[in-house]
């Protein structure tokens, strides 16, 4: 089994890769617009279809489809950022650490679409790339942030970082969170490992005012983002269980 996992993963790995270059080279030649979405969320397919993440979704209230939002999530593994492409109900713009734009092709792709990366070391200049983003106007996509800041390698969240807070207050716009469960079983946080298919949940927590809230008391923000995100997981562990009741079920039958 375990030697059919590695061919699994090796061939997996070696599409995704091919997919991964392809795709980034016609997202930058699309720059930003509805073409480079609809490539982005084919890539988010293929990578969720070849590492076997069966992946359920479930939103807690519609999202208004004229408006923009903050999304705010946890961050468990790679497999996160195509799971939540896949099923989100709008384009979403990554805030994303500069490491990124070392990998050849990608960061010039996804610069031309519109997602911003920021020196996790420099706050001032962080707020200034995201400020920049947000003045060429949203048009109804969200500005997306895994709020831990990294990916969690245990079952606790870490804590939260205070720049979506900070750029939902400033922009007065609504933080929606989403909990990624599963998707640590299917594709390890860090390192090196095989895939190991199986179900992955994606839960959208309704969205949360900033009506109330102020840049002056943003730790209350980041607190209502945190708890709110919380029990989406609680929620997204629950379906990723039940999924795998089933599954036994099925299998034993």
């Amino acid at each position: 089994m375990i030697v059919l996992r590695v061919v699994h993963t090796v061939f997996a790995g070696l599409t995704i890769l091919f997919a991964t270059v392809l795709s980034a080279a016609l997202i930058g030649i699309a720059s930003e617009s509805a073409a480079a979405d609809k490539i982005l969320r084919l890539w988010a397919r293929l990578f969720l279809a070849l590492a076997g993440a069966r992946v359920i979704f479930k939103q807690a209230a519609p999202l208004d489809p004229t408006r923009s939002y903050i999304f705010v999530s946890n961050h468990t593994s790679n497999l996160d950022v195509p799971a939540i492409i896949f099923v989100s109900p709008e384009p979403l713009r990554f805030i994303a650490k500069q490491e990124l734009t070392r990998i050849p092709l990608f960061g010039w792709a996804a610069r031309r679409m519109g997602h911003v990366f920021i020196d996790r070391r420099d706050s001032h200049g962080a707020a200034k790339a995201i400020r920049r983003r947000i003045e060429r106007g949203l048009y109804g996509v969200g500005l997306f942030f895994f709020a831990e800041g990294t990916r969690s390698t245990g079952e606790e969240m870490l804590p939260f970082k205070k720049g979506a807070a900070i750029t939902a207050l400033e922009t007065a716009l609504d933080c929606v969170p989403i909990a990624v469960a599963g998707a640590r079983d299917v594709m390890r946080p860090k390192g090196l490992g095989v895939f190991r298919p199986g179900p992955v949940a994606v839960v959208f927590g309704a969205p949360i005012p900033v009506a109330g809230h102020s840049l002056e008391r943003r730790d209350e923000l980041v607190a209502a983002q945190r708890a709110a995100v919380e029990s989406a997981l609680v929620e997204a562990r629950a379906l990723v269980a039940a999924a795998k009741v089933r599954e036994r079920a099925g299998r034993d039958t």
